[in-house]
């Protein structure tokens, strides 16, 4: 069996189909704040961070051998009075992991799970179709402009990424608007609207990141925002960004006349 944490969300949604059809439906686990390992699916086992070790446990009861992190997980705050016997061991490293960008706080975790026996997979290597192939995905093409912000916007999102901060920004005249940090993209997009129109909006995994978690996702909503926010074209790279619904942001994509673009990474 297979385990999805993370949150309840359209990407958990569909990574939670794709696998109910090849008959192996998983079991979902999302933070809260309370544990409730009783659930029927499809409700979600809820969980404290403060009982990981109590998850693991029952996720080993289960027969549940892999885990896939999927969707937004929250970063919590350690209660030390809430930790329980099966957990108390981890907290050294739950500390430290919570001490770190995102990507090296995941990164501790998944070894926490593997330490425990767990195989973890990717969002991607469960559904491949989730990233789409190199090119421009919509009929407006990158003007030249688009493509000098866009290879600006990849040299300081490699930057960015060496200090373990966000996954995308927003670029007009090779000039940097916006760039996304903790709150995420959505409040990123919203922080631009009425300043940022023409503007190239680039988004891509960090580099060196694990890509098994967190990989960047696009989808519909996205489009619909950056449309609000008066944005001319959506770059992702190549292999590194998942689009949800690709017919439907590539759809709103044309009627907004915004460009959307798989982008290879320069070397």
């Amino acid at each position: 069996m297979i385990a999805l944490i993370g949150s309840v969300d359209p990407l958990t949604s569909h990574v939670a189909a794709a696998l109910g059809r090849t008959g192996v439906p998983p079991v979902l686990c999302v933070v809260g704040q309370e544990t409730s390992l009783v659930a029927v699916p499809p409700e979600p086992l809820v969980f404290r961070i403060e009982h990981l070790g109590t998850l693991m446990r029952h996720l080993s009861d289960l027969e549940v051998s892999t885990v896939c992190f999927s969707g937004k997980i929250a970063r919590p705050q350690i209660d030390p009075r809430a930790v329980d016997p099966l957990t108390a061991p981890l907290v050294p490293r739950l500390m430290d992991a919570l001490q770190k960008g995102d990507d090296g706080a995941l990164r501790t975790v998944m070894h926490l799970f593997e330490d425990a026996g767990f195989v973890v997979r990717s969002v991607q290597d469960i559904v491949p179709d989730l990233l789409p192939p190199a090119g421009v995905l919509t009929v407006a093409q990158p003007s030249p402009g688009q493509e000098a912000d866009s290879a600006r916007a990849e040299e300081v999102h490699r930057i960015l990424a060496e200090a373990d901060i966000g996954q995308g920004l927003i670029v007009r005249n090779n000039q940097v608007l916006a760039v996304e940090t903790a709150p995420g993209t959505d409040f990123m997009l919203r922080s631009v609207i009425g300043l940022a129109r023409g503007a190239v909006f680039f988004k891509a995994p960090k580099r060196n990141q694990d890509r098994r978690a967190d990989l960047p996702v696009i989808g519909p909503g996205t489009v619909e925002q950056a449309q609000g926010s008066g944005l001319a074209a959506i770059v992702i790279e190549a292999r590194g960004v998942m689009v949800l619904e690709r017919d439907r942001s590539v759809a709103a994509a044309d009627r907004a006349g915004i460009v959307l673009w798989v982008r290879e990474p320069r070397s």
